[in-house]
């Protein structure tokens, strides 16, 4: 079957986001951080924003929950930027190549209130045909909904689409709805996965 997109997810894949690039300029203790970001500001609680909970709102509710945490738990949202720290350039270097070939499309568990951010630092946003964002929809991978989403608004077909996440649970419902999944280690492991397959 030709190939004829690829759909990128983009933390952890073209995104070196981290919270830890903000919290280790406050955090002395490197345990004491992880606590902090295991126990109070947790992925799951991210996830809530990227689900469409806005960042007011997502905070408020943390703050209420953990007051002694107050100024660590407003930097969050407050510092966001700070947090993320660079493109990672093989993979976008990858990127690049695929365009030459193939439409490019975004799938990415990101909050709509700070998805501009990354838009405006790094321009390889414009290659993209398209971009589905979960904050924007009230949904979040890996909910095959959203998936279809993507498909349908582009009418793209699964099975001539390649799908690159760096999250195994996305991979897997990916994979159940006839996309062509490569879970993403690193940029070097992702061009090697593309070439066996001849996508590059």
């Amino acid at each position: 079957m030709k190939i004829e997109n690829v759909i990128f997810d983009f933390g952890g894949v073209l995104v070196d986001w981290n919270p830890r690039y903000l919290y280790r300029i406050y955090f002395q203790d490197e345990s004491e951080m992880e606590h902090f970001l295991h126990h109070i500001c947790t992925d799951e609680w991210n996830l809530e924003q990227d689900r469409g909970c806005s960042l007011a709102d997502g905070t408020r509710l943390l703050l209420e929950k953990f007051p002694e945490y107050h100024s660590l738990i407003k930097l969050y949202y407050d510092q966001w930027e700070v947090m993320l720290h660079s493109d990672i350039p093989e993979t976008v270097s990858l990127l690049y190549q695929l365009k030459e070939k193939y439409k490019l499309f975004g799938l990415t568990n990101w909050s709509a209130e700070t998805i501009p951010i990354a838009y405006k630092r790094f321009s390889f946003f414009k290659e993209f045909d398209g971009i589905v964002v979960s904050g924007e929809e009230k949904l979040i991978k890996p909910d095959q909904k959203l998936y279809h989403l993507l498909l349908d608004r582009y009418n793209l077909k699964a099975e001539r689409t390649i799908f690159i996440d760096d999250n195994l649970k996305n991979i897997k419902a990916a994979e159940e709805i006839g996309l062509i999944a490569i879970h993403f280690e690193n940029s070097g492991q992702l061009e090697a996965k593309l070439r066996s397959i001849g996508a590059l």
